[in-house]
């Protein structure tokens, strides 16, 4: 399907032309608020079509990159979050939200970014999960040692939404992959524009919805945000090629650690702090997109080893 793959290859053209788009002409996207989680069910069933019960099985006996990944998402973002906010010398507020964005899991969009950049989807999908049941315990009480703040984080309602939004429509593309492989196999391209449209049309809808805050944060805020992905994104790839894992592998440990939840950043910062605490985790909404999905079309035409997180051992 020589068009799709056309498509796909320019996959960081429309989201930066759809972003700039629903930044000048906000009304254009912001009554599609809405449908953010239904784009969302679209792009994980598509991906779920694409997988199989083997990858998650090739995930469970190689534990070590989940160990690797949740450790650095919740070592390398929250302290890289304080030091960005004392050097660039944030306010009290704006510093408890880039902690706080810091120190949530890692976001749905890293299973999206993982998948169209061509890394072990199995693997996001499993680190996501271990790393927001851990964030239960984590974020509190990272956001106590490093701001001495504390909060309460709404373990159950994040759950519920991970389990709707990603594991029940990744688990029913498995079964009806399972039925219709080969059928699936004809269409990868087509289910991958699919996922690509959906998740630009998501930028688009975040960006217009937080348009009127982008001309207030300022480019110190901006410059925050840019450099604490930034630095997730570098530290999870680096650290994984150091650790001699698999191309896939450092790939799907980037986003992952690189792309946070930061809409339950924005959700505790509203509920236990302010409205400006909740600035740093908005304008993270809409870059960590863009910038993943900058990185995405870039990996997708670079060179990956396709060896299984299980052959991705320390050599000896």
């Amino acid at each position: 399907m020589p068009t799709f793959e056309r498509i796909n290859r320019l996959f960081p053209v429309w989201a930066i032309l759809l972003a700039v788009i629903a930044a000048l002409v906000p009304e254009f996207f912001t009554g599609l608020a809405g449908y953010i989680k239904t784009l969302l069910v679209v792009i994980m069933f598509a991906m779920g079509l694409t997988l199989t019960k083997s990858d998650f099985a090739r995930v469970v006996k190689s534990p070590k990159p989940i160990a690797v990944g949740v450790l650095l998402q919740f070592l390398v973002m929250p302290l890289a979050a304080l030091v960005i906010s004392r050097l660039l010398g944030l306010s009290t507020e704006l510093t408890i939200g880039m902690v706080l964005v810091g120190a949530t899991a890692g976001g749905t969009s890293s299973n999206v970014m993982t998948w169209l950049a061509g890394g072990h989807v199995a693997l996001s999908v499993s680190m996501t999960m271990v790393s927001t049941l851990i964030s239960v315990i984590a974020t509190p009480l990272l956001t106590l040692l490093l701001l001495g703040q504390s909060i309460d984080v709404p373990v159950l309602g994040m759950l519920m939404s991970i389990g709707q939004l990603v594991v029940a429509p990744i688990m029913l593309g498995m079964v009806i992959h399972h039925f219709l492989g080969m059928h699936v196999q004809r269409v990868e391209p087509a289910l991958a524009t699919l996922a690509m449209a959906s998740i630009v049309l998501i930028i688009a809808i975040v960006v217009a919805l937080n348009a009127g805050r982008l001309t207030t944060l300022g480019p110190i805020v901006a410059l925050a945000v840019i450099a604490h992905n930034g630095i997730g994104l570098a530290a999870g790839y680096g650290l994984a090629r150091l650790l001699r894992f698999d191309t896939r592998t450092a790939r799907t440990i980037a986003f992952e650690v690189g792309l946070q939840n930061s809409g339950l950043a924005v959700t505790l910062a509203n509920q236990f702090f302010s409205a400006g605490a909740a600035l740093p985790g908005a304008l993270f909404s809409v870059w960590h997109n863009v910038s993943g999905s900058l990185l995405a079309g870039y990996w997708k035409h670079r060179h990956v080893s396709h060896a299984p997180p299980a052959t991705a051992t320390p050599r000896r």
